[in-house]
Order: C-alpha cells, then sequence, then structure tokens
C-alpha cells in the first residue's frame, strides 16, 4: 500500500500522505486496496479515492467485435484498439483446449469467440481476451440451445457452421430463420450449401481473395468450399451472435431451397429452381445491367452497390 499512496500523490489525486492514511484509517480498508490502473477525471475527497482503490474500480475501455468476424480480422481490431499486436491475438485464438469439451474436433477458436462488447483494462492481453470471449460464447450457447441440438441431433460444431453461414448471408433479423430453414432443407435432401460466404473464407485462407468473386472460384479446392464439397463447410467460418446460433436451431417451416440478394441488405426466397431463376434475372441480372448502361452513358442516375457477395456472380444458391 506504500506504492500505491505515494503513486497517488505524484499524480496528484490527493494532497499528502498524511490525508491519505487518514482516510485508509477512517475506512478501515487500507488492507483492502487494488492494484491496478485507475481514472480520477474529477476531483474526489481522500475517503472516496480510498473507496474507489478498495473497491477495485479500475479504469476499462471498450472493445467491441462485430458479429460475423473471423479470427483474423478480430485480431486486427485488437491491434488497431491498442491492446497489442494482431498476431498475440491470433497465437492466443489457436488454443483449442479452452472448447475441446464443446468440440473435440477444434484446430482452433473460429466460431468460438463471442461477438460482443468487452469492458477491458488497457493492459488485458490476447490471452485474457480470448479466454473473456470464450466464456461469453458458453453463457450465450447455453443449456437451452444445447439441449435442442442434442435433440436435433447436430454437434456443438456442426451448429456453429452453420449458424456461422447464417451470420454471414443476412443481418436482417426477419431473414435468419429463412436463410436457416434453406440450408437445413439443402441438408435433408443432399443438396450443396453453395455459400458464397464459404468461397470467400476459403480464398482468404489460401491469401487468395482480393474483395471478388469470380466464376472460377466456385471450383477452388478447399474443403470450405461448399460449390465443391457437399454439407456443411468442416468449421465455423466466422462468429455468429446469439440470434444466429438460435435460427440455426430453429429454422422457419418453410419449403425455401434457395434465396438471393436485393441489393439493399434483403433477399428474396424461393423454393423451386424455376422461381429462383427468375429472382436471379430480376435483382441480378438486370440489375447489372442498368449499372452498366448507367455508367456507360455518364448519367447521374446513382445506382446502389450490392450488399453482399452473392450479388456478386449470379447463380443459383
Amino acid at each position: 500500500s506504500a506504492e500505491i499512496r505515494r503513486r497517488l500523490i505524484e499524480a496528484g489525486v490527493v494532497p499528502d500522505d498524511f490525508s491519505l492514511r487518514a482516510a485508509m484509517w477512517w475506512s478501515g480498508r487500507s488492507r483492502s486496496l487494488q492494484a491496478g490502473e485507475y481514472h480520477f477525471d474529477q476531483p474526489l475527497s481522500p475517503l472516496a479515492v480510498v473507496d474507489k482503490i478498495a473497491s477495485g474500480d479500475v479504469y476499462t475501455q471498450r472493445l467491441t467485435f462485430p458479429e460475423g468476424l473471423t479470427i483474423a480480422e478480430m485480431a486486427k481490431v485488437f491491434e488497431a484498439r491498442g491492446f497489442g499486436p494482431a498476431r498475440a491475438f491470433i497465437k492466443a485464438a489457436g488454443d483449442a483446449s479452452l472448447v475441446r469439451d464443446l468440440d473435440p474436433k477444434a484446430p482452433d477458436l473460429e466460431g468460438y469467440l463471442f461477438p460482443e462488447t468487452y469492458s477491458l483494462p488497457r493492459r488485458a492481453d490476447a490471452e485474457r481476451v480470448v479466454a473473456m470471449m470464450v466464456e461469453r460464447f458458453r453463457a450465450s450457447y447455453d443449456e437451452t440451445l444445447r439441449a435442442r441440438a442434442e435433440a436435433q441431433q447436430m454437434t456443438t460444431r456442426q451448429v456453429v457452421a452453420l449458424a456461422s453461414l447464417i451470420e454471414k448471408e443476412t443481418a436482417r433479423a426477419d431473414e435468419r430463420p429463412l436463410v436457416a430453414a434453406v440450408y437445413r432443407n439443402r441438408l435433408k435432401q443432399g443438396m450443396g450449401m453453395q455459400a458464397d460466404p464459404t468461397v470467400v473464407y476459403a480464398l482468404t485462407k489460401a491469401g487468395k481473395y482480393n474483395g471478388n468473386i469470380r466464376r472460377e472460384d466456385l471450383s477452388f479446392n478447399s474443403p470450405y468450399n461448399t460449390y465443391r464439397y457437399p454439407g456443411l463447410p468442416p468449421g465455423p467460418i466466422a462468429a455468429p451472435g446469439r440470434a444466429s446460433l438460435e435460427a440455426a436451431l430453429a429454422p422457419a417451416d418453410v419449403p425455401y431451397l434457395y434465396f438471393v440478394s436485393r441489393n439493399d441488405g434483403s433477399h428474396v426466397f424461393s423454393a423451386t429452381l424455376k422461381e429462383h431463376n427468375a429472382n436471379v434475372y430480376q435483382y441480378q441480372v438486370l440489375y447489372f445491367r442498368a449499372q452498366r448502361a448507367a455508367r456507360a452513358g455518364g448519367t447521374n442516375g446513382r445506382v446502389s452497390p450490392p450488399s453482399n457477395e452473392q450479388s456478386q456472380t449470379p447463380k443459383k444458391r
């Protein structure tokens, strides 16, 4: 506590050692002072200062990881916010032992670092942050969801992989159960998932993604490419939020097998290939044809850019 007193006096938080010692004696909390980083942005009495330090009210910073990020993308956020190098985060996220009981096959923590806003000490290291994120995942993927997964004979890895597809395909709450239904229906019928985000993930892991999917990329040889390999990808391709985890286990009761982007963040769903092809023509072919015509004609008309990857390559899904 002598070191704590010295630093408080040097920082000008309290006027002198006598006042601080008197406050510690009066409060009876002299043995309860907790080391850490504290923020004093207004004058406090010596007694209030002792109270703050004894209660462990340390200074924290907020670190936000949005839904749908990969480990590599989270590492960049971690570094950009000044918590440490991205490589330290990636290394910590390689410790699959943190979820061994949930997913014995996990090679790393992809999908299990829960997207959330965390209040952290400024000097929180990557291991501490990663451990907190895994604990938050465990709290979100609770007994209710685990029981539902067991009843549906799905492993945690399958649930999180499916939820990660849902997370990458739509940000709309009303669409998550519909996207889940498309993929669950395709699984039942033995159809390929044909999910563009899996192609992006596969290309990114190989260092070959440049922001666009070309037609030849759909045949890129990776177990994560669901155009080339049937069923779910071998693991999660991003970090899903609670809503996507719920949707994976509670898909809408609809017959849909296809969906296509309307280029405004929403999608149109269909049950037959004929309907889907008509939707592709309306929302993709005509849309991009109008875009090209507007550019070629130099008009002042504004056309919204495509909202996500699947709008880049018109095709069935």
